[in-house]
Order: structure tokens, then C-alpha cells, then sequence
């Protein structure tokens, strides 16, 4: 990426997003609101979604099936919730029954029986599964420079791989045979993938490639363009066009392949970067996730400093959902390409769907026990509708520049 002088300010253009390519072309992008992926539910729901079914994992594994609301209740930081425990918690009637404890008249909470019954789905969907949602752990790890990850950075992306909090622990206590645990050179412990070295390992782009080809892995041309899908109103200027196509003709370097004889200031490794972008998201549950989650693999994946750039350069392959002050990363291949993509369903997408309905359900419960009428029945349609809570533009502008303010300079 060559890169021109240092661009005057427009009133009209975020000073964020100036970039410079390469052939010293001036392009200047504008982040577009797009309305279909801001009412997508199981996005938009994704950053209060974690933290309820961590209260909804420490409910379930008491022997009781019920606690106290001061076994949590400073708890509120670690489990990223913005207010008291208690609250988020009354604020999910559909999941959570609040009752008066045995001693001293203290509100105790307990699960539904929906949400017990989901607990239990829950819990067969993993195990039958088991297998496909691990290999996409295995899958991060063999992206990293070393095929290794320290145990903190592996621990922060469970969720996004649909993996049980405390999967690392059982890890441990029963190695699987995809891992070992061994020690790094800080002292601290990884996670290594075990690595058969007659496998070939394809990332997305490939294995769409492989479709059409209708041949095998040797086959593969050295340039694979990505999937493009425009947001709707967004145009680009003919030199970005330009510009495009060329980045689209350059070499594709998997995700999976040794990277280190790559020049990190050329076309060909941004283009890398990109692609280690593309699989990281198609790894996750719904392909999304908040931006800043995504920092701590930096030095891990051999990404450049600002690589969250990338977020922004690529419009047509990422959209970036900015809404209640959080910057959230979407890959749009998945949800625009249907059948026409490689990139496989997670088994917990269909699961946290399910939570994602109680969740509306207990606003709506809300709402009836403050009106006094009675509950609609729902639909399994209802958790993939619509929901009405979209910022406007001109807030998610101002998100788009608090954001970047965290990312630094």
C-alpha cells in the first residue's frame, strides 16, 4: 500500500476513513448504513446475549438449580454488564423466575422451564457436534505464526466459536487429541494443534474456489477473488472500481500458509490480511464480532498494526454494525451469498437463535405486565424478524468516530 501525502480534511468525508491505495490514487469512502444487517437480531443482540448465558451456565451448574442474587451480584464487570446483576436478570423474565429465598427473605433466582429445556438442547446439540465445533478452535490455532495460541487469548474467543466457557478446563482434564497444552517462552501456557502433515488445510475462499472447479486442493489457481456484495446505495467512484479489480487479480495467500517471506507493506499481504479476516469470521457462531474482541490476535495472526483499516477498506466483504456505543465487525459473505458459499452453518447458531426469541419474549412480558394484557403466542419466524431499535445514520456516525477514538490513532 503506497501511501500519498497527508489528506486535508473534508466536512462531507469522516477523517477516519481518507485512505490512500495503491498507484498513489486518492480514494476517499464513506461508511454506509445498511438496514439489513442492523435489524438482524442475532447480531444485534450478540453483546447482551454473552453475558446471559453466563448467568445462565452458573444457574444451571448449582446443584440446586437456583442461587442467590449475591452469588453474582459483584460479579457485574467480569461478566460485562452494564448496571446491576439483579437487574439484568429481572429483565429476562422469559429465562430467569426470581423468587424469595429460603433465609432471610433474599431474592433468589432459578431458570424457566424454557430455558431449562433449551439448557438441555443446548447441551445435545454440543455433544453431537462436538467434533465440527472444536475443529474450528483447531482452525484458529493453525492460522497463528507458531500453530500455538497462549491459553488468555484462546479463553477470549470460546464464545465466538460457540464453545462452553469452560471448555479449556475439560480440555485439560481430557485432551481431545486435537491439542496439547505447552508451555511458551513468557512463561506462560498454550494451546498447540496437533498437525498431520500429509492435511491439507483449505480456508473458505478455497473450498468455494474447489466447488466451481469441481477438482482437487493441486488445483487451485494462485488468484482467488473475494465475494463481493454491495450494500444497497453504496456506489463507488471509478477509481476505487479500478483499484478493486486490481486487488481482486492479485495472489491469494491462505490464511493457513507460512507468511513469513511476505513483504508487509505489499498488496499481496494486505490481500492476506483480508483473507485471514474473512476465515477468522466465517469461524465464529454468527459471523460477527465486536471489533475490539479482535485485537488481542494481532501479533498472533501477523496482522499490521491498524488492521482494523481493513474493516473499513473492504465494504463489500465487511460491514461494520455501529449501535449502543459498540463497533461491531460483520463478514457478509454468509448472509448475502446463500447457497452459493462454503462457509458451513455453526451447529449453536440455530441455539442461541432460540435465546435470542426468549429474550423478546421477556420484553414483551414486560410490557404486558406493565399494560395488563395478556401474552402473545410467538412463532420460531419471530427470532429471525426484525426488531425495531436501529440507531439513525447520524447517531451511528458519531458510534463510528467514538470507536475509533478506542482503536487509537
Amino acid at each position: 500500500m503506497i501511501l500519498t501525502r497527508k489528506p486535508k480534511r473534508s466536512l462531507n468525508v469522516h477523517p477516519q476513513i481518507l485512505l490512500f491505495y495503491q498507484n498513489y490514487v486518492d480514494v476517499k469512502m464513506k461508511w454506509k448504513k445498511d438496514l439489513y444487517f442492523d435489524t438482524i437480531p442475532i447480531i444485534n443482540k450478540s453483546k447482551e446475549l454473552r453475558p446471559l448465558l453466563a448467568l445462565k451456565d452458573i444457574i444451571a451448574a448449582d446443584p440446586t438449580g437456583a442461587i442467590p442474587v449475591s452469588t453474582v451480584s459483584k460479579r457485574a464487570r467480569s461478566l460485562e454488564i452494564s448496571g446491576r446483576v439483579a437487574s439484568f436478570l429481572r429483565k429476562h423474565p422469559a429465562i430467569f423466575q426470581e423468587f424469595v429465598g429460603p433465609k432471610y427473605n433474599l431474592p433468589w433466582f432459578k431458570l424457566t422451564q424454557e430455558a431449562i429445556d433449551l439448557d438441555l438442547e443446548e447441551s445435545s446439540v454440543f455433544e453431537a457436534c462436538r467434533p465440527k465445533i472444536v475443529d474450528r478452535l483447531r482452525r484458529l490455532v493453525l492460522m497463528s505464526r507458531e500453530k500455538v495460541l497462549p491459553l488468555r487469548i484462546v479463553q477470549g474467543m470460546l464464545w465466538f466459536l460457540g464453545l462452553p466457557e469452560d471448555y479449556l478446563k475439560r480440555e485439560q482434564e481430557n485432551p481431545s487429541g486435537y491439542f496439547q497444552i505447552v508451555g511458551l517462552d513468557d512463561g506462560e501456557e498454550g494451546l498447540k494443534a496437533v498437525v498431520d502433515p500429509r492435511e491439507t488445510v483449505l480456508s473458505a475462499l478455497q473450498r468455494n474456489t474447489l466447488g466451481q472447479l469441481v477438482g482437487s486442493a493441486e488445483e487451485l489457481p494462485s488468484v482467488l477473488p473475494f465475494p463481493l456484495f454491495p450494500s444497497k446505495g453504496l456506489r463507488l467512484k471509478r477509481k476505487i472500481e479500478s483499484w478493486l479489480d486490481g486487488f481482486q487479480n492479485l495472489k491469494y495467500v491462505s490464511p493457513y500458509e507460512d507468511f513469513s517471506s511476505l513483504d508487509p507493506s505489499s498488496d499481496v499481504s494486505e490481500k492476506r490480511v483480508v483473507g485471514v479476516l474473512h476465515e477468522l469470521l466465517s469461524l465464529f457462531v454468527d459471523c460477527s464480532a465486536e471489533r475490539r474482541k479482535l485485537l488481542c490476535l494481532k501479533k498472533q495472526l501477523g496482522l499490521p498494526q491498524k488492521f482494523h483499516k481493513v474493516f473499513e477498506r473492504y465494504p463489500h466483504v465487511f460491514y461494520l454494525l455501529l449501535k449502543n456505543k459498540t463497533c461491531t465487525v460483520v463478514l457478509k459473505e454468509p448472509y448475502c451469498a446463500g447457497s452459493a458459499t462454503a462457509i458451513e452453518k455453526h451447529p449453536m447458531l440455530s441455539i442461541r437463535k432460540k435465546y435470542v426469541k426468549l429474550m423478546s419474549k421477556s420484553q414483551e412480558i414486560l410490557r404486558n405486565r406493565r399494560s395488563g394484557k395478556p401474552m402473545k403466542q410467538h412463532s420460531d419466524e419471530d427470532v429471525d424478524g426484525n426488531v425495531d431499535d436501529s440507531a439513525t445514520e447520524e447517531d451511528s456516525e458519531e458510534l463510528f468516530r467514538d470507536a475509533e477514538e478506542t482503536m487509537g490513532n
